[in-house]
């Protein structure tokens, strides 16, 4: 709904009766999803089919057989598992308008609360898998752009790791400027790019129709059966054509799902295949030498403006993954999956624009460490498929419960279609698994890192609330105490910060023994993640009065949302509480944690859990309360 700007006779415009309007906004967010959406599916041609062709014929000789399957594989993968599975079912899966791993976690969790630790622990997964791909995907897709050069002039060849470490040390310092400003440049040039490779395969498809043959399903079975220990191991090359569907539906709630629609049926998709077909057309006339297709087949004077335009791509690629990870990390943190991190906004207009400085540096780290150790892209292409199959398998889980909890689908719809999806998926990780001594380690202990840290965060909090609880004193009955035998009453109000509104929170309790006073107003606050993207205003505050001395509130975010602790105070104005910052005090606890061997968890787990903490981001700015208006009093806790 749009509000025409005349003053105070300000009227609603209805957009459905111009749709001219809605036209125009769809046209601009298809741009928009072009750039950030399928940025990297759309740079995966210029490895994809070359690492098959390699796989499948053992060599830089492929024959004709080899040819057509695995032009089929990558045609009717991108069928079915884009086209078919995310396009068709798991777009409709979204969270009150939001997508992605966590997203589609906290809907099936919250329809599913008798096995909620199951589904979180089934959400952790696909979570550390995604950051198993954001490394990974920076890494290959400049690498593999800059190594473009070298079919210009073998003698570039010392100077391709160097540049890729130049671009993507570029990369990652503008990060902090925020991408606003960049992302209105990268819709018209990824259309440029889908373009350009759509044409360049055009142009060898007209020189030899008959590769047009590869569309029928036959070539795929001869291929499997003729082969099946090779095509075992080339279908884990093939996948490197679909990476990147997940980010369809992680970008989801940043343009809608038309729009995402729209851009895949009409460009993104028909360009793809154009240029994989030509590719075959291309390996085909040269005798099944398999060499760099992608390049070679843009002779002359297209050949440079290919791989500059390449290298463009692949950093918009690689700019919306990195962006991912800060949208999926700060999901993390309001999950309580991972402790507080600095959150900078890079845009006053939209919430989405953020910068992680803790998150853009291990990045950055890990990114240039692989492209250091691997140096090639087709020996990273090794490590990329594990996290992305991965990610795709608990997508498909959790996708079986919404159908069957949330959708109501019949039990055999749901199973059919699940048990679909799960073949291929489970095929896809499979032939990907073998090569975790090729490279795939380096998806996986990425992954793996990030899981320990989540279940370490996630079990040390619980055992920590926990023990917390067990020391101390029922509000209700403290609050009653002190009604009854009030201590000295000084002015103003007291906010209390604490995650447990039941219990007199540790601040409170060592204001009362060091100070022996207590404010007039005394507001206990508690701060809670519901299971959806946005929270409206009208349900962002609950008020209980515990007594004259006391009131509990609650303030309820969004786990897409920043928590802003004063403007959501503000809203209590209207339901009774005079509220004014500058006569208010917040009271923070700030724990010294100690490991302790009786805490439930293993002494090496209570000391991750203890340097967690201590990485946390400082809860006066997380919450963004005015520095000037917080207390906070320390206690040292063992675990």
């Amino acid at each position: 709904m749009a509000l025409a700007n005349t003053g105070s006779e300000a009227e609603p415009v209805d957009q459905s009766s111009h749709p001219e309007i809605e036209q125009h906004s769809t046209k601009v967010l298809m741009l928009g999803a072009l750039g950030v959406v399928y940025g990297d599916i759309g740079t995966s041609p210029i490895y994809a089919f070359r690492e098959a062709l390699v796989a499948s014929s053992g060599g830089n000789v492929a024959d004709r057989g080899d040819i057509l399957g695995v032009l089929s594989l990558i045609i009717w993968s991108l069928t079915i598992i884009v086209t078919i599975k995310y396009i068709n079912f798991v777009l409709r899966a979204d969270n009150r308008g939001e997508g992605g791993v966590l997203s589609l976690m906290a809907l099936a969790r919250g329809s599913f609360p008798t096995r909620s630790a199951i589904i979180l622990g089934i959400g952790i997964v696909g979570a550390s898998l995604f950051f198993g791909d954001a490394v990974i995907t920076p890494a290959i897709s400049v690498l593999s752009a800059v190594e473009g050069m070298n079919v210009v002039t073998p003698t570039f060849q010392p100077y391709v790791v160097p540049l890729t470490l130049v671009i993507l040390a570029i990369l990652f310092s503008v990060q902090r400027f925020g991408t606003g400003g960049v992302a209105l440049i990268f819709g018209p040039i990824t259309a440029v790019w889908f373009l350009a490779i759509g044409l360049s395969g055009l142009n060898h498809i007209i020189a030899d129709p008959e590769i047009l043959l590869a569309v029928s399903p036959h070539y795929i079975v001869a291929f499997l059966i003729n082969s099946p220990d090779v095509a075992f191991v080339t279908i884990g090359a093939i996948f490197l054509a679909v990476t990147g569907a997940e980010a369809l539906y992680a970008d989801l709630g940043h343009f809608g799902r038309k729009p995402i629609v729209l851009a895949w049926l009409s460009i993104v998709f028909p360009c793809l295949l154009l240029n994989y077909v030509g590719q075959g057309a291309f390996v085909l006339a040269n005798g099944g030498t398999v060499g760099h297709p992608f390049f070679e087949m843009n002779q002359g004077w297209t050949l440079i403006p290919m791989v500059v335009l390449a290298t463009a791509a692949t950093v918009i690629a690689s700019q919306a993954v990195i962006s991912g990870a800060f949208s999926l990390t700060r999901q993390a943190v309001q999950l309580n999956m991972l402790p507080r991190l600095e959150i900078l906004h890079t845009s006053e207009k939209q919430s989405g624009q953020i910068y992680m400085p803790r998150v853009n540096l291990l990045l950055a780290l890990v990114v240039m460490l692989l492209v250091v150790g691997f140096g090639e892209s087709s020996k990273l292409a090794s490590a990329y498929g594990i996290s992305v199959t991965g990610n795709m398998l608990v997508t498909t889980v959790l996708l079986y419960v919404v159908m069957t909890r949330i959708w109501k689908w019949q039990l055999w719809v749901a199973v059919s279609m699940t048990a679909l999806f799960a073949f291929i998926d489970v095929g896809f990780f499979a032939s990907n698994i073998v090569k975790v001594f090729e490279g795939g380690w380096a998806s996986l202990a990425v992954a793996f890192t990030i899981i320990l840290a989540m279940w370490t965060w996630v079990r040390g909090s619980r055992y920590l609330f926990d023990k917390t609880r067990r020391n101390e004193i029922p509000l209700d009955f403290l609050a009653g105490n002190l009604l009854k035998k009030k201590p000295q009453l000084v002015s103003g109000t007291a906010v209390f910060l604490t995650s447990d509104p039941l219990s007199a929170p540790t601040a409170l309790m060592h204001s009362l023994k060091h100070y022996k006073v207590l404010h007039e107003q005394n507001v206990i606050l508690s701060v809670v993640t519901a299971p959806q993207p946005v929270v409206p205003d009208s349900d962002r505050v609950k008020m209980e009065t515990v007594n004259e001395l006391f009131m509990r509130v609650t303030l309820t975010f969004g786990y897409m949302e920043q928590p802003n602790i004063p403007r959501a105070l503000a809203i209590c104005r209207k339901q009774g509480w005079k509220f004014d910052i500058m006569t208010t005090s917040f009271f923070l606890s700030r724990r010294s944690l100690k490991a302790s061997p009786n805490s439930g968890m293993p002494v090496w787990q209570d000391r991750l859990f203890i340097g967690l903490a201590r990485t946390a981001a400082d809860a006066t700015e997380y919450f963004q309360i005015p520095t000037g208006r917080v207390v906070e009093i320390g206690t040292q806790v063992a675990i």
